[in-house]
Parts: structure tokens; C-alpha cells; sequence
């Protein structure tokens, strides 16, 4: 593995981050999209030690941003001020159990890549040859 690698996917994982936030929400514009790839290569680059941590936080931000789908979707349409339409409800209910599911997915592959990075990043545990020791919770007692 050579130095630029963890850099390289962290551009990587900052434009699937921002691919996410234009796929998902419908008015991201491009400028607000390449906001978002530039903040999120720039963390990666920052947090991302190894690949296996830049891929972690992205799928972390994957996760973040499909839980916040619904909630923008909710209050761009509550911002209309009127009754939502049945189109309307639709979108909300597709973007709820879309998000939902994204977001559960991804914060859950996040979490076990964050926990074999931290297995992986643990001091080795040395283990001692010789008699084994008595079991716990029983004591021997014998009195004559």
C-alpha cells in the first residue's frame, strides 16, 4: 500500500457522500452538492488514517444523511403551508421507509467496520503457558 491510497479513497468516499445527497434529495443543487463532496473529502482526509476508516465514516455519513431524508422531506412539504396533497404523502411515506432502512443499513455496516477497525488496532493479548488457574466461584474448603 502506497502513501496516497487512504487519500485517494478518501476522495472516493467524499464523492459518494455527495452523490448520496444528490440522489436522495431531490433539491440539492450542484453547488450544494460540490459543498458537500469538498467538506466531506476534507474530513475523510482529516479522520481517515486507513482505508478501513475512511470507508467507516462514509458509510456513517451514508447513514446520517438517509436518516435526515425524511425529515428534510417533512419539512420542505410542511413549508408549503397547505394540507399535503396525496402526491405529497407519497413522497413522505416513500422517503420515511426508504430512509429508514438506508439509514439503518448503513449506520449498522459503519458501526461493524468501526468495530473491527478497533480489533484490529488493539495490543495484543498475551496469554501465559503453564497450570491453569482454579475456577472462580467455588473455594475449597475442607476442614478437619
Amino acid at each position: 500500500m502506497t502513501w496516497w491510497t487512504p487519500q485517494l479513497n478518501a476522495l472516493l468516499g467524499g464523492l459518494v457522500v455527495a452523490g448520496g445527497i444528490f440522489v436522495m434529495w431531490d433539491q440539492a443543487g450542484l453547488v450544494w452538492t460540490l459543498l458537500v463532496a469538498v467538506v466531506a473529502t476534507a474530513f475523510l482526509l482529516w479522520r481517515g488514517r486507513s482505508i478501513g476508516a475512511v470507508w467507516a465514516w462514509t458509510s456513517l455519513g451514508l447513514g446520517i444523511e438517509s436518516m435526515t431524508w425524511p425529515i428534510v422531506t417533512m419539512v420542505r412539504i410542511r413549508m408549503e403551508g397547505i394540507q399535503p396533497t396525496e402526491e405529497q404523502m407519497g413522497t413522505i411515506l416513500n422517503a420515511v421507509l426508504f430512509g429508514l432502512f438506508t439509514s439503518v443499513f448503513w449506520v449498522t455496516f459503519a458501526l461493524g467496520l468501526f468495530k473491527r477497525l478497533r480489533a484490529q488496532n488493539a495490543p495484543p493479548v498475551l496469554i501465559r503457558e503453564g497450570k491453569p488457574a482454579p475456577p472462580r466461584g467455588k473455594k475449597n474448603r475442607s476442614r478437619n
